[in-house]
């Protein structure tokens, strides 16, 4: 009789996974109010409605002379130059015939017909002169085109950057409600692992995960708790799970969910929630874990850097995005289509990230090319890398194919 063999789990889809991890995103409540000098970075919770009209006056747009000519419609104008108005100063009324000398930003005196800049203009002693027709309004920028009176500035679940922290300030506002920090915990367990600047023993390899984790959730305006290298024994992981899902929103690991006896994340994560393993069709990052330890969300990234990055950019980040109130659409952006300069011959049954980078060639032209070694524990790979490139399963690539890009800098961005 033969025996049965058990039946290994389909794979699962990569976009269907994105969303199933997106849809378990709850939306961090607590917010506060926080001084614009210290905005930068949080998730608005209140959209900002601007109290004022920028420009909050007509004013000129150049260095140049406002104008109230007596025919509007001549291509000759000779007018007395009655005053001067600098930028921080209110002039006075043209009467027809008249112009002020105005410089940039100041704003246009009642009566102006258009400001013409001055290199259009010939002076004599009070007089000045423009050999042209001049254009209605031209040069002067009206009081509400940059914003309008009560309009909506900057939407909720905005991440704020400097240029909307420059807008708020523009219409006087010095405080903005924001999200409150979304706390994540990151636990890095395995006893060959060792910092960096300690020597290494037989089967000792150094840490690089905690250090682009911990930097990665920086720059998304989490607050990272890390308590360091967890010892690789059932209590101490337990512990370290207890400690970190007391003070976190999240808790991410990096391994440490496998079958293995030595690894101990996955029954310390059972033993105070519960935890679903996802085998997913992609490559680099096959393994992903999702779950709860008490009232944390869990992550478990896989274990080798270029999978655990990857996986983190296109998997877990958009997940830890949803829960600060950022939008996030659920499947991935369509990227950029570009041309390949290489050959893939080999096609995968997972869907492939391959790192890669855009290429100036001698002609000119702009083509993608890869790290020779895409293996997933090549770091190197990603640190060159300036993006990816999207291959679905089962495809091959030949030099000036068009494929789909992703930068990293669009899929790091909000």
């Amino acid at each position: 009789m033969p025996q049965n063999t058990p039946t290994r789990k389909p794979l699962l889809d990569f976009d269907e996974a994105r969303e199933r991890l997106v849809s378990q995103a709850t939306t961090l409540t607590p917010i506060k109010t926080v001084s614009l000098l210290d905005a930068a970075g949080h998730v608005l919770r209140t959209s900002v409605v601007s109290p004022m009209a920028v420009p909050g006056f007509d004013n000129s747009a150049m260095d140049g002379y406002a104008i109230c000519p007596t025919d509007p419609h001549a291509s000759h104008h000779t007018l007395t130059v009655s005053q001067r108005i600098a930028a921080g100063y209110a002039g006075t009324a043209l009467k027809p015939g008249e112009a002020a000398r105005i410089f940039t930003g100041a704003p246009v005196p009642e009566g102006t017909f258009a400001v013409v800049p001055q290199e259009d203009t010939r002076t004599e002693g009070d007089h000045v002169t423009i050999d042209r027709v001049v254009q209605a309004q031209n040069y002067v920028r009206l009081r509400g085109e940059d914003i309008a009176l009560n309009s909506e500035i900057i939407s909720v679940g905005t991440r704020l950057r400097p240029p909307h922290i420059a807008l708020a300030a523009s219409v006087g506002l010095t405080e903005l409600v924001v999200s409150t920090p979304l706390k994540v915990a990151i636990l890095l367990t395995g006893d060959e692992l060792v910092e960096p600047g300690t020597p290494l023993q037989a089967g000792q390899i150094y840490n690089s995960n905690r250090y682009w984790l911990r930097d990665a959730l920086m720059q998304l305006g989490c607050e990272v708790i890390d308590p360091g290298m967890v010892r690789d024994t059932p209590e101490a992981t337990r512990e370290a799970l207890r400690q970190a899902s007391s003070q976190a929103d999240v808790v991410i690991t990096c391994g440490g969910v496998s079958v293995g006896e030595e690894d101990h994340v996955r029954a310390a994560v059972e033993s105070m929630g519960h935890i679903d393993l996802w085998q997913i069709a992609m490559k680099p990052g096959k393994p992903l874990a999702y779950g709860k330890v008490n009232q944390s969300d869990f992550i478990g990234l896989p274990g080798n850097p270029v999978s655990a990055y990857v996986t983190f950019v296109l998997i877990a980040q958009p997940f830890l995005q949803a829960r600060m109130g950022l939008p996030v659409p659920l499947q991935m952006a369509a990227g950029q289509k570009m041309v390949a300069g290489f050959d893939w011959p080999k096609p995968d049954r997972r869907r492939e990230f391959l790192r890669a980078r855009p290429t100036l060639q001698a002609d000119g032209t702009e083509v993608l090319t890869i790290w020779p070694n895409q293996g997933s524990g090549v770091m190197s790979s990603v640190a060159w890398a300036h993006g990816l490139i999207d291959v679905p399963a089962g495809q091959t690539i030949k030099v000036g194919d068009t494929v789909r890009y992703l930068s990293f800098n669009r899929l790091l961005s909000d």
